[in-house]
């Protein structure tokens, strides 16, 4: 059976303050619900949970959907922010609601069409997938945004995603074309990154923006 969107909501926010914290357990408080919560009780029933007082740990039956979850919102971020456009609040607001719609099979098919992404928009780890795994052994994944590269990692520019002109005329200032050969030689506290001879400096959300072949 299905969880309800509530639970769903706890376990993700649970995997977020414990397994990628590194801590053992999370406060009520912290996830946002009362010892009483429904969503709480469905979890504990299902033995996905466990609740000690104010402390909520998770235990090993609720890791995989924990995880899953995790991964089908920052899947759905990738989705609104790149593909779609929505940025800031507004595309974080339609990511929380699309990501209760991608289930089994569906957030595999949205995965491959962002062409099986390791970040979300904000730099967090995207846990991998099985269709992840399959394309990474098949050599299938190549075109990713400029931050998903390391320090050194030379690739071919492939497509501008803004659709802010001013941007736009910056990036191609730069000589940011597709087809161009980029090495990005830093990742902090900017995107440091030699085109020809010429070495640019962007920020980010800039960065999120050109998306490159891996060579």
């Amino acid at each position: 059976m299905k969880l309800t969107v509530k639970a769903e909501e706890i376990l993700e926010a649970l995997w977020i303050a414990t397994v990628e914290a590194g801590d053992n357990a999370a406060l009520l408080q912290t996830l946002g619900v009362g010892p009483d919560d429904d969503g709480l009780k469905e979890l504990s029933a299902r033995a996905f949970i466990d609740v000690r007082g104010e402390r909520v740990y998770l235990r090993p039956e609720g890791r995989p959907e924990a995880q899953m979850m995790v991964r089908r919102h920052r899947l759905a971020e990738r989705l609104m922010m790149d593909i779609l456009d929505l940025k800031g609040d507004k595309g974080e607001a339609r990511a929380c609601e699309f990501e209760h719609l991608l289930h089994q099979g569906v957030d595999s098919k949205i995965c491959t069409l962002l062409n099986h992404p390791t970040t979300c928009p904000h730099g967090k780890p995207i846990p991998p997938g099985q269709c992840c795994e399959e394309a990474r052994s098949h050599g299938a994944v190549g075109v990713v945004a400029l931050t998903e590269l390391r320090a050194g990692e030379k690739a071919e520019i492939v497509y501008l995603s803004t659709a802010d002109p001013k941007k736009m005329q910056k990036l191609m200032s730069m000589g940011v074309l597709p087809g161009t050969p980029l090495q990005l030689n830093r990742t902090f506290p900017s995107y440091i990154f030699r085109v020809g001879n010429s070495e640019f400096a962007v920020d980010q959300e800039l960065a999120r923006e050109i998306f490159v072949r891996r060579g």
